[in-house]
């Protein structure tokens, strides 16, 4: 018995060791820029951990599923390009509030999944690459600004990056770490608290931050994480019951919010560890993959505020770096989707332009904007398209994202992948 329980436990460690050590830069570096002080941010990341693992443990023994969560990535990359908000941190954390209010609408209301789910990909993807851009080019400009710590950070996680891939980024962040801990001032640890409070802070609710951080980390952690997340547990065979998900995940956000939680989510990328062979051979056991990550995700909170220790001993650009290197994947699946489909093209620079440009106009980041200008660009090329002239090749339909709020069909035995239909193989690492 002890045996069949220590792989998928195992499993459940290098979740969420990897989904901590690869992200948390860039949600310490999303709540400084939008307001957080280092003691606010450390706060943040540790009731992030704490959402992340309760909320997996509940999932995971409810359903008997490995249903793996995280915090939106993606999102902490949008804190990042957005600024501080007017009114500050309090509106932020006010937009963290009504970013899980609409999560939980959005498994409420069947609707509303579904208008998510029908945003144009090449407009979705187009949002989300403008958005991690900046971050994505901090490694170049760390090699110009501190090539000592930068290049071999980069040069390691470059070798893992063809290795060993899954433990580039981490790996990537302890040779980060040491080379802060050698070049920072004596006793520099030790002038910062490390061990991790909770600080509450009150919410604030302003037009601007709703509109520029709340409405656009709602789409960002509905289209970049849950619905990949969906995806990832159909493929190893998996019914994901996606309404308790949301209304779960969406309460752990406003729950977690003022103690500075950004968003909880379905992981995607991790996802494929603790839902995978790997996790179990037995595939109605992986389920304990992820409430053991969930467990695990705990423990690293306690970690929060050595992190962000770190963090502030370091020079910005560095912790920086680290986020985007661990970004670039993610950058080049949003760009091949945002330019896969021709007649979106134009519409897909648009918003990408318009999003990475970080202009703000009325107060509201350029994310919303950049969602509105190529959403208003397709809408006037579209009569266009339809009218192509005679022999000119005809654009294949894309294919159908499917609802939200729409469960994907069972296999042969719920929870399970069918008999005939074996799991999907995992990408090497070499």
């Amino acid at each position: 018995m002890v045996s069949k329980l220590v792989q998928p436990v195992v499993a459940g460690a290098v979740t969420a060791v990897v989904g901590f050590a690869s992200s948390f830069a860039i949600v310490l570096a999303g709540l400084r820029a939008v307001g957080a002080s280092p003691a606010q941010a450390s706060s943040g990341l540790l009731a992030g951990c704490l959402a992340v693992g309760l909320v997996a443990i509940l999932l995971g023994v409810r359903h008997r599923l490995p249903i793996a969560i995280a915090w939106s990535t993606p999102g902490a990359a949008l804190l990042v390009a957005t600024g501080v908000p007017e009114g500050g941190w309090p509106a932020a954390v006010g937009a963290f509030l009504v970013t899980g209010l609409l999560i939980v609408l959005a498994g409420l209301f069947a609707p509303l999944g579904r208008w998510i789910a029908a945003i144009p990909q090449p407009i979705a993807g187009a949002m989300l690459a403008g958005v991690l851009l900046d971050l994505c080019l901090a490694p170049v400009r760390a090699i110009a600004e501190v090539p000592a710590l930068a290049v071999p950070v980069i040069v390691v996680w470059a070798l893992l990056f063809r290795f060993a891939r899954l433990w580039a980024v981490p790996v990537a962040l302890v040779v980060a770490a040491a080379g802060i801990a050698l070049t920072a001032p004596a006793g520099g640890l030790g002038a910062v608290p490390l061990w991790p409070t909770v600080t509450l802070t009150a919410p604030m609710f302003t037009p601007a931050a709703l509109i520029s951080l709340a409405l656009p980390l709602f789409l960002v952690t509905m289209a970049s994480q849950n619905v990949p997340g969906m995806a990832v547990l159909a493929g190893f065979g998996y019914r994901a019951p996606l309404r308790p998900v949301l209304l779960t995940t969406g309460v752990a956000t406003a729950i977690g919010a003022p103690a500075g939680a950004h968003a909880v989510n379905l992981a995607a990328i991790s996802a494929a560890l603790a839902a995978g062979p790997d996790a179990s051979p037995d595939p109605s056991r992986r389920w304990i993959a992820s409430v053991s990550a969930g467990g695990f995700m705990i423990l690293l909170g306690l970690g929060a505020g050595l992190a962000t220790a770190l963090v502030l001993l370091s020079p910005p650009v560095l912790i920086e770096a680290v986020a985007g290197l661990a970004l670039l994947s993610a950058l080049a699946a949003a760009l091949s989707s945002a330019v896969a489909e021709p007649a979106g093209r134009e519409p897909a620079v648009v918003t990408f332009v318009v999003t990475a440009s970080g202009v703000s106009f009325l107060g509201v980041g350029s994310a919303f904007w950049g969602l509105i200008a190529g959403t208003l660009l397709l809408l006037l090329l579209r009569p266009f398209r339809r009218s192509a002239p005679p022999g000119s090749p005809a654009t294949p339909p894309a294919p159908a994202s499917p609802a939200a709020n729409e469960e994907i069909p069972p296999p042969a035995y719920p929870g399970r992948p069918a008999a005939n239909e074996p799991a999907p193989a995992r990408p090497t690492t070499t």
